[in-house]
């Protein structure tokens, strides 16, 4: 599975340099100056402190900066802050509630598919994403749709068995 890059920027160009961000991030809402050439990565790890969104090859090929744009799983890296403009953002941050961690970061934890933990982050996202929106996947999609993240640790079988667990938990 590929991360989407949003299109189009609408709103408001303050100067040729800087653009006025109106969006919400992990359900809070956002209102800031930012450059117009500043990355989605930068903005939130920067500008919001929101440091679980990891950069790696800052080329839009590892995956680990993956975030969620109204649900979609795209590279912040290779996002313009600018183009989540009336967006809803979901960082790593954002996904446990009331100090409860969300299944897949339980699952991850349990199957100890953790290792250095830099592309965790980035791989909970995308499988959110794929799991909300396939909730009769198949092993085979399972690991097919989180290829586009990379981790140089593990080897994969415990990612893909917390994967499998997350799944049966959210779907039994």
């Amino acid at each position: 599975m590929s991360h989407n890059t949003p299109d189009g920027l609408t709103g408001l160009a303050l100067t040729p340099d800087t653009f006025h961000l109106r969006c919400a991030i992990n359900g809070e809402s956002i209102e800031r100056d930012v450059a117009v050439d500043r990355s989605l990565l930068s903005f939130l790890r920067d500008d919001l402190g929101l440091t679980g969104t990891k950069g790696s090859c800052l080329e839009g090929e590892c995956g680990s900066c993956t975030v969620l744009i109204d649900g979609v799983p795209v590279n912040s890296c290779i996002t313009l802050a600018a183009q989540v403009n009336g967006r809803q953002v979901v960082t790593i941050e954002g996904l446990s509630r009331d100090d409860k961690l969300a299944i897949l970061q339980e699952k991850f934890l349990e199957a100890g598919a953790v290792q250095c933990g830099y592309c965790t982050p980035g791989l909970i996202l995308a499988a959110t994403a794929l799991l909300q929106e396939n909730p009769e996947i198949t092993e085979e999609q399972l690991i097919k749709g989180v290829e586009a993240n990379i981790c140089r640790c593990t080897g994969y079988s415990s990612i893909v068995e917390a994967l499998r667990n997350a799944h049966r938990e959210m779907h039994s």
